[in-house]
């Protein structure tokens, strides 16, 4: 066993890097789950109707809705079980998702099950079970962030702050999420120019191996030794009721500025690749690659902030936010989805400024107040939904991003007031 330091402290740059590896991961399948939103409404949506948009984003709504059932849950099991059983048990839902993303597929190869919803939208039964491997592989990621946030935060490494540390994570998980676009489009669907030619059945043998990735990935981190954290679990609180934790302004306000954010987010990183198909006629590659750039400017501002440890959380979420809904309107004016790509480096250190601005000082109530938080996380899920159901009403998605302004200013408001609430 390692010997103590003289300051009796535990070193934890081991679990850290345990952290930014289960970042990757879930940057990772949390873009595949999006970027997959233009092949299903080839495969499976062409009997829609004129709410195609809609169903498409279904997808993103059955994964991060596993954010509000899971969240106080995920928390408790952290209480109950730790971090790590907490990971490994996101791991495996993880591949229980993927599953069923593959027995969605052979069930569409082999059998011609479908619903009839109205007069002029059907629909295959595979849809329905893609739909459910994706709530299953949100629900995996629920439980892997209530422990991997609080962890980077707490996980205090020599030269660097808790917005520092969620950032180095987020780097990892910009990488990820940013080479999920081309995974998708290049790796699964051999790099198809017209989505016309995309076959359902191409995601049967990746998607095999990543789930055989996974599963190895949640043996091994079974198998680590992850020291416990003071400070980062209820201990004596896990009692602590939701509504406790919920009367906390800066908690509460915090939550709906992480639905902003996620929401936001999430609109410009998967609807930018319906909104440049259908609106503005591009190619499949030609917008998978939009939502790779949108992604590697996210990894790019990661990086540079993880230099700016001199400016405050509050500060960097207020100028962030604002320059934000700033290039948005530009985007709308212009109708030029290049500014929307620049927004990327604006959002890149919000999760961790919002995060951290609402844990502050919670000590003990950080577990289950981060719970709470996740539960944010549903933003993901309706405000890309909102939008794609306004672009069927309103016949495209060019006037919908000034639903994402919204959010951005929302979010100014928790930097300038919002958090500085008190108990």
């Amino acid at each position: 066993m390692p010997t103590p330091s003289i300051a009796n402290k535990p070193n934890y740059l081991g679990p850290f890097i345990t952290m930014v590896i289960m970042m990757t991961v879930i940057g990772f399948i949390t873009s595949i789950n999006q970027q997959f939103q233009a092949p299903i409404q080839s495969a499976y949506l062409h009997s829609a109707g004129a709410w195609t948009n809609s169903f498409t984003t279904l997808l993103i709504f059955a994964f991060f809705l596993s954010y509000l059932v899971l969240g106080p849950t995920s928390a408790r099991f952290v209480e109950r079980h730790g971090y790590k059983m907490t990971i490994v048990r996101g791991l495996l839902l993880l591949a229980g998702g993927i599953l069923l993303f593959i027995l969605s597929a052979l069930l569409f190869m082999h059998t011609s099950l479908w619903l009839t919803l109205s007069e002029t939208v059907q629909l295959p039964v595979s849809y329905f079970i893609f739909l459910l491997g994706s709530f299953v592989c949100g629900a995996g990621i629920t439980f892997m962030q209530s422990s991997v946030n609080p962890y980077l935060i707490a996980c205090a490494v020599p030269g660097t702050s808790a917005v520092q540390r969620q950032n180095i994570g987020g780097v990892g998980n910009s990488t990820m999420t940013m080479l999920a676009p081309l995974f998708v489009s290049m790796v699964i669907f051999g790099g198809v120019a017209d989505l016309k030619d995309v076959q359902i059945q191409e995601v049967v043998l990746p998607m095999t191996i990543l789930m055989a990735v996974v599963l190895v990935l949640s043996y091994v981190v079974r198998r680590l030794h992850v020291p416990h954290i003071e400070g980062t679990t209820s201990g004596e609180d896990a009692q602590v009721s939701f509504k406790t934790v919920w009367r906390i302004p800066r908690v509460r306000l915090g939550c709906i500025a992480l639905f902003c954010y996620v929401g936001v987010e999430v609109c410009i990183g998967a609807n930018i690749i319906l909104y440049g198909k259908d609106d503005l006629g591009l190619s499949y590659n030609t917008v998978a690659l939009y939502a790779t750039l949108y992604w590697g400017a996210m990894l790019v501002g990661r990086f540079v902030s993880s230099f700016l440890s001199r400016v405050t959380d509050r500060k960097l979420l207020w100028v962030t936010t604002l320059l934000s809904a700033i290039l948005i309107l530009i985007a709308v004016v212009t109708n030029q989805p290049y500014w929307l790509i620049a927004v990327g480096l604006c959002h890149s250190v919000m999760w961790g400024a919002i995060y951290s601005l609402a844990l502050k000082g919670l000590g003990s109530l950080a577990t289950r107040a981060s719970g709470v938080l996740l539960m944010g996380l549903i933003g993901g899920a309706l405000l890309p939904f909102l939008q794609s159901v306004l672009a069927d009403l309103l016949g495209g998605y060019h006037y919908t991003w000034l639903l994402v302004v919204g959010g951005e200013l929302y979010m100014l408001y928790y930097a300038l007031l919002g958090s500085r609430f008190k108990e």
